[in-house]
């Protein structure tokens, strides 16, 4: 995402937006449920284990039951990291501006006149749906952690507040 060299700088703007939107992705299970899960995996694992405890099977099977404890873990901590990202976007008269941040703490920004940003969904795109915004010399993709149906509802919001701005009604699409 990039800036346009001489627009004014929309992260540090103080009026408030005619749109502000916060997308992040859906996280379908806490800290807490995930503790469940692992718990309840790890009582699994740990079960067939008990006859064999002492064992030469027992010794055996331990190293593999460990390890697949440890992935689920893993995968667990990497899908609540991933869940951080967020995109927020913000619309006002003169400008339209979105910035994401990426679960690694980087943040990306780029912002366009909203008279000349083009909406667009497509279904040839990395996701089912693909959302982007097109202006300022450049393409971005919006919400592709977003639902099917959630990117089509926010592309119809965008669309309706671009051409409230540009002084059309909702049928200008």
């Amino acid at each position: 995402m990039a800036q346009d060299e001489g627009a004014p700088d929309a992260f540090r703007r103080t009026d408030p937006p005619v749109l502000a939107l916060t997308l992040w992705p859906h996280r379908s299970l806490s800290r807490r449920g995930q503790r469940w899960v692992l718990g309840i995996v790890a009582v699994g694992l740990a079960v067939p284990l008990l006859p064999f405890l002492g064992t030469r099977i027992g010794l055996g099977l331990l190293p593999f039951s460990l390890a697949a404890l440890g992935a689920l873990y893993l995968a667990l901590r990497r899908s609540f990291a991933d869940g951080r990202l967020t995109e927020e976007l913000r619309l006002w008269p003169d400008l339209i501006a979105v910035e994401r941040r990426e679960p690694n703490g980087r943040v990306r920004r780029w912002q366009a006149n909203p008279f000349w940003v083009r909406v667009g969904l497509s279904d040839e795109g990395p996701v089912e749906r693909y959302l982007t915004l097109k202006g300022g010399g450049r393409e971005i993709e919006l919400g592709a952690f977003l639902s099917p149906w959630e990117r089509e509802k926010l592309h119809r919001d965008l669309l309706d507040a671009l051409a409230g701005l540009r002084g059309g009604g909702p049928e200008e699409r």
